[in-house]
């Protein structure tokens, strides 16, 4: 019996050579964008959170220097960070919940026929065209009871005993940047969603119809199995992009009254660029880094597991 090998001429070499064009020259390639990549987002992350264990404070160079935990310490006791964690989280899901309802809504009723559509959908992509700094000045002059109106529409109604500014109010104040960042966020839903309703196969709902499901059967069968990747993603996204979200609250309301609108990146900013303590800021941001990547994590681990993909 004859046993065959390769043994031909060039065979090792042709095999290096399919080895190096398949498996190393690409990433020759993606080396310019690796490094940029580390460059701009990398090295600032790794020093961020090298500054987090030492001592970083402008205003006391001479007690600059290793720290250790002791500034996850100092955060633990900190009752102004536990504040702050509480109210990132009713800005950060209130603002979620209300956007992403809204935004469906207006997503459906965009998907479907009727007189005027063009000019409708540009009205409700209008306020995602708006600089935040100008958004948030609307809305703090809309809560004003001299200039505003909306303190006096909800005297009237019996939502407020009488008009009166609710942005210095610390027990309704977190709800007024939230309601100038639904307005804001609404579109952003709407259009990602809207998109993802027009890729779903008209065919479906004709044969529903044929079947004679009802419109809730409809939807709850057809359109949010067809939408729940791209709710999973959006909601998410949108999640870490509000949490990091400072510009409206600190316009609107500088963190105040009595920090009953500071969140955890307001807290930052004025950590780091008030009291100059960037040893301490960068302990905040890591913590918030943290909970932003469990958060990441477990809708990412919910996505594989629900939905069908």
């Amino acid at each position: 019996m004859t046993t065959f090998t390769n043994k031909a001429p060039g065979g090792t070499r042709a095999r290096t050579s399919l080895y190096w064009r398949y498996l190393v020259e690409p990433y020759l390639y993606l080396t310019p964008a690796i490094l940029l990549i580390a460059l701009v987002m990398l090295f600032p992350l790794i020093v961020g959170i090298s500054y987090s264990f030492q001592t970083v404070n402008l205003l006391h160079l001479d007690k600059g220097g290793w720290a250790g935990l002791s500034n996850y310490a100092d955060l633990w006791a900190d009752r102004k960070f536990w504040l702050a964690l509480e109210n990132t989280l009713v800005w950060t899901f209130g603002s979620v919940f209300f956007q992403f309802t809204l935004g469906l809504g207006l997503a459906l009723l965009l998907n479907t026929r009727f007189p005027g559509r063009r000019v409708f959908q540009a009205l409700v992509f209008l306020p995602w065209a708006v600089p935040t700094f100008l958004t948030a000045l609307i809305w703090a002059w809309l809560f004003n009871p001299v200039i505003g109106p909306l303190p006096h529409w909800l005297a009237a109604v019996g939502a407020l005993s009488e008009p009166y500014n609710i942005l210095g109010d610390p027990e309704l104040a977190i709800w007024g940047p939230i309601t100038a960042n639904i307005w804001y966020g609404v579109p952003f839903f709407a259009i990602t969603l809207l998109a993802a309703l027009q890729s779903i196969p008209s065919e479906l709902y004709e044969a529903a119809e044929i079947d004679g499901a009802t419109a809730w059967q409809s939807f709850t069968k057809i359109t949010l199995p067809f939408l729940a990747p791209m709710i999973a993603i959006t909601v998410m996204l949108r999640t870490i992009w509000i949490a990091n979200f400072a510009d409206l609250i600190f316009i609107m309301t500088a963190g105040g009254p009595a920090n009953s609108t500071q969140i955890l990146s307001t807290y930052v900013f004025t950590t780091a660029f008030k009291k100059l303590d960037f040893g301490y800021a960068s302990t905040i941001a890591v913590a918030l880094l943290g909970l932003l990547f469990i958060y990441a994590a477990l809708v990412l681990a919910l996505r594989r597991k629900f939905v069908k993909v």
